[in-house]
């Protein structure tokens, strides 16, 4: 029974709803999903802005606190979408970097097994095309569509991160991935294999 308890007491929404007395208690919201939140900044935007535009997503959920739905234990959600509105400020570097990715021809060696090397080779034969169809997507499509790839993101979240209906986050995803299957020669990098395969 106590480590119910507990479970309950650690969720993102009781850690919020703790903040709200004491701000200090906010902190493991940020140990959670710094990382995470990083990772994927980082890959939209490069590093060279990436921490920046974390702590100006985490400093606004801070902020915002007070006007979380803590009947929403999984904060993923809203910090994906707080962290989402924060890179739209950088949309035009976003844009830039897709667009250098996708003139430059990196070849990297890479060291270890056959496999390892050949996946290598294919992501990078991939990388600048696939740049280039990202640079090309609306921002809405974009954002719907690395969120869900990137960020790992269910629809339903997605629609909670961006406020949008769950219908809306399928049919921009369905748009994206067209167009970034149409760029890569009917092969699609945001699916499975066998999704793929199916195509």
């Amino acid at each position: 029974m106590a480590a119910v308890v507990k479970a309950a007491a650690d969720t993102d929404a009781a850690v919020i709803r703790a903040s709200l007395a004491d701000p200090d208690r906010f902190a493991p919201i940020y140990d959670r999903y710094a990382a995470m939140l990083y990772r994927y900044a980082y890959q939209r935007v490069g590093p060279e802005i990436a921490d920046d535009v974390v702590a100006e997503a985490f400093l606004a959920a801070f902020r915002g606190r007070a006007s979380y739905d803590l009947d929403r234990q999984d904060a993923r959600p809203w910090l994906f979408g707080i962290l989402t509105r924060e890179m739209a400020t950088h949309h035009r570097r976003e844009k830039a970097r897709y667009r250098a990715m996708s003139r430059s021809t990196q070849e990297t060696v890479q060291d270890g097994p056959a496999d390892q090397v050949a996946a290598r080779l294919v992501a990078d034969a991939a990388r600048g095309p696939l740049a280039a169809a990202l640079a090309g997507l609306a921002p809405g499509d974009r954002d719907v569509l690395l969120l869900v790839a990137w960020g790992q993101l269910s629809y339903d979240e997605v629609a909670d991160a961006l406020g949008i209906p769950q219908g809306t986050v399928g049919s921009r995803l369905n748009r994206a991935r067209r167009k970034v299957r149409k760029a890569l020669g009917d092969f699609d990098p945001t699916t499975t294999k066998e999704e793929n395969d199916e195509i």
